[in-house]
């Protein structure tokens, strides 16, 4: 197998234009044309994962991390970062990140942690300005279910959490094919009418070329006549944080604990809990402070995130709970996710799971 192929694959299921402007996701180290036979799914690349991906035989590692974030203008091992990098050459290690295009997905990062603390009704909290396109396209009554489905399977029509949503209208198409021309129907320099569907439907901008190579693909025409909209809409699947509700009210400290437990967390910190059980449950794996207010305007009793500043704590005192429960511990189970959609998509593959915790943070 190819790295491109691996590659390929996860930037449809996490393109990289969804990755924040600060971000470095992507091929970070190797050729998308290298051969590789293991690969290693780890948080961050440290000496210890390198040294498991050594012994594992494994020739490419996929990080949510990216291990190169800033500019590099020398080789001469002066960090980790430069040592870490000379060992993958050295050893044709490939390393590939996919961080916070990830992170914004629907069912990412996030909606993985959701999903491990039981929350229900979930949404995106913070909805990102990423647009969607309107694409319509005309074809014969009789293929129209066909280019719909393809066009629905490349990504189009998702509307909340309704799919293969779109709008059908009845009416009737002339053309003439000119020299050079095969038309599917009528006859070459005669004017024809066809009973056509004005097919419409929503893609979100990432996924436009995509649906559109489907839907040529599904076209029994030679020559499609189709339209692209801009849309001032937002995505609602794509964005940063999650939004969700708990089964039942619970007590505040309860559901602290079972966060605890869930994440295996060392230590929770919290600022004052409120004076009322709880239900909506706001989160954001990793560092999420700058949704703190965007948490609380969505009506969370609890925002659970990592790396929260003192002063933060003191944010909406008495009205929403701010818990910080982990850089590491809330993204822990991105290696999980990883795992799960590659092994579904490349079964014969071999994908290993990196034993080695990464976390850099320790408590007495």
């Amino acid at each position: 197998m190819k790295i491109k192929d691996i590659t390929t694959f996860l930037e449809e299921y996490a393109p990289l234009s969804l990755q924040e402007p600060y971000d470095n996701s992507g091929l970070l180290i190797g050729t998308e044309n290298q051969t590789i036979s293991k690969a290693l799914i780890t948080l961050d690349v440290t000496d210890a994962v390198m040294d498991e991906s050594i012994a594992e035989k494994c020739n490419l590692i996929i990080a949510h991390h990216p291990l190169i974030f800033k500019g590099i203008k020398s080789l001469t091992g002066k960090n980790f970062v430069e040592n870490l990098i000379v060992k993958a050459i050295k050893n044709d290690i490939s390393i590939y990140a996919i961080h916070t295009n990830l992170d914004n997905l629907w069912n990412g990062v996030n909606g993985m942690l959701a999903e491990k603390l039981g929350l229900t009704n979930t949404k995106i909290l913070s909805v990102n300005d990423k647009g969607l396109k309107k694409l319509v396209t005309f074809c014969p009554v009789e293929h129209a279910d066909k280019v719909r489905k393809a066009m629905f399977d490349a990504g189009a029509g998702h509307i909340g959490n309704y799919d293969n949503c779109s709008y059908n209208i009845k009416g009737e198409g002339t053309f003439r094919g000119m020299e050079g021309t095969e038309p599917f129907v009528g006859k070459k320099g005669a004017l024809h009418f066809e009973k056509e569907i004005r097919i419409e439907t929503i893609a979100p901008d990432y996924k436009t070329g995509k649906v559109v190579h489907a839907m040529l693909s599904a076209h029994p025409y030679e020559e499609v006549a189709y339209d692209i909209y801009s849309l001032d809409n937002s995505d609602a699947r794509i964005g940063s944080g999650m939004i969700g509700e708990l089964q039942e009210e619970t007590d505040p400290v309860t559901f602290l604990k079972h966060v605890k437990s869930v994440l295996n967390s060392k230590i929770i910190k919290y600022s004052p809990p409120v004076d009322r059980k709880i239900k909506r449950i706001a989160i954001c794996g990793g560092s999420g402070s700058f949704l703190i207010h965007k948490a609380f305007s969505a009506g969370a009793d609890i925002f659970i995130t990592g790396d929260v500043k003192y002063h933060d704590f003191f944010e909406y005192n008495g009205q929403m709970i701010i818990a910080d429960a982990g850089h590491y511990e809330t993204e822990q189970f991105t290696k999980e996710l990883l795992h799960t959609v590659l092994k579904e998509n490349f079964p014969t593959f071999a994908l290993l799971i990196s034993r080695t915790v990464t976390n850099p943070v320790n408590v007495i």
